[in-house]
C-alpha cells in the first residue's frame, strides 16, 4: 500500500513537469572513452551533468524516486557491460528522503566486447528520475564509439571509481546478519551489521536482490560496535516468496564512509 500511494504522489508531480519547467533541461548526458585493460574489457563512462538545483537518483533512490534504468540495445560488439556506482549523498525532500547525485554523475562501466581489439559502438538509452521541486522520469539517448588504445586511465573515471563504497572486508564488517520475520505485506527484516562508525548519521539501504520486491527506508540504531536497521520488504500481492540471503546488498553511508555488504546470515 505504502508503495502504491507513493508511486501515485510521485507521477501526479510529474504531470506538472511540461507546464513547471518546459523551458528546463534538467540533465544532459555523454559516454566518456576511457581506457583499455590488458584483459581486453574497455572502462568507459556515462557523465550526466545537471542543472542547478536538480538531482538524479541512486540505483535505489530511497522514500519516493525512479530507480534508473538502462537498455543498451542497438550496441554492437557488445558481450556485457558491468556499473560501478560512486557513493551517493542523502538528501531529503519534502518530508521524505532521497539518495542520489547533484551538479554532476560519472557513472564507469566495465565493457566486455565480443571480440576484443575492436571497436565497440555503444548505444544507451537512459531512463532516469531528476527532481528540483517536483521529481520527474527523464530519458536521455547516448552513443558513442569505443576505440581508444590507449592503457593510462581517464583522471573523471578513475576519480569516479575511487568514489565507490568500501567492500566489507575493507571497513573491516566482521559479520552481518538478516532475521526474517512474515507480516501482512511480505516481510519485516532486521540488519545487524557488526562493523566500525561510518561516521555521523548512519543511514542504511537494504536491496533484497530481487527486483520483484520493494523495500521501505530502514529506522537505524547503534549500540557499540553494532549497526541495526529495520524494515519491511513488500512481495507481490503479499504472497510468500522465498527470500535468498546471499543476494541482499546492504549499503551503509556516514559521514566518513560508505560501505556495500554483499550478503547476510541468518542470526
Amino acid at each position: 500500500m505504502i508503495k502504491r500511494i507513493l508511486t501515485a504522489a510521485l507521477f501526479g508531480l510529474a504531470s506538472t513537469l511540461p507546464l513547471a519547467a518546459q523551458s528546463v533541461t534538467p540533465a544532459t548526458g555523454e559516454i566518456l572513452q576511457g581506457w583499455t585493460r590488458a584483459d581486453g574489457t574497455r572502462i568507459a563512462a556515462i557523465r550526466i551533468t545537471l542543472a542547478p538545483g536538480w538531482k538524479t537518483y541512486w540505483r535505489s533512490p530511497g522514500d519516493a524516486g525512479i530507480p534508473p534504468q538502462f537498455d543498451w540495445s542497438g550496441s554492437a560488439n557488445l558481450r556485457g557491460v558491468g556499473i560501478t556506482w560512486p557513493a551517493p549523498g542523502v538528501y531529503p525532500q519534502n518530508g521524505m528522503q532521497t539518495i542520489g547525485y547533484k551538479d554532476e554523475l560519472v557513472l564507469p562501466l566495465t565493457i566486455a566486447p565480443r571480440r576484443a581489439g575492436k571497436p565497440v559502438k555503444l548505444r544507451a538509452t537512459l531512463d532516469i528520475g531528476v527532481c528540483k521541486d517536483i521529481c520527474v522520469p527523464f530519458q536521455m539517448s547516448l552513443s558513442e564509439t569505443l576505440n581508444t588504445d590507449t592503457t593510462k586511465p581517464t583522471p573523471a573515471i578513475a576519480a569516479a571509481l575511487a568514489e565507490r563504497p568500501y567492500t566489507a572486508k575493507e571497513a573491516g564488517v566482521r559479520r552481518s546478519i538478516c532475521n526474517l520475520r512474515p507480516n501482512a505485506d511480505g516481510f519485516e527484516i532486521e540488519a545487524r551489521v557488526i562493523m566500525p562508525s561510518a561516521g555521523g548519521r548512519e543511514v542504511v539501504i537494504i536491496e533484497p536482490g530481487d527486483a520483484t520486491l520493494w523495500m521501505s527506508p530502514t529506522d537505524v540504531t547503534r549500540t557499540g560496535g553494532q549497526l541495526i536497521a529495520t524494515g519491511d520488504i513488500v512481495t507481490p500481492d503479499g504472497r510468500a516468496v522465498a527470500l535468498d540471503r546471499s543476494r541482499i546488498t546492504i549499503t551503509v553511508l556516514g559521514s566518513k564512509q560508505a560501505v556495500e555488504i554483499k550478503g547476510c546470515t541468518a542470526g
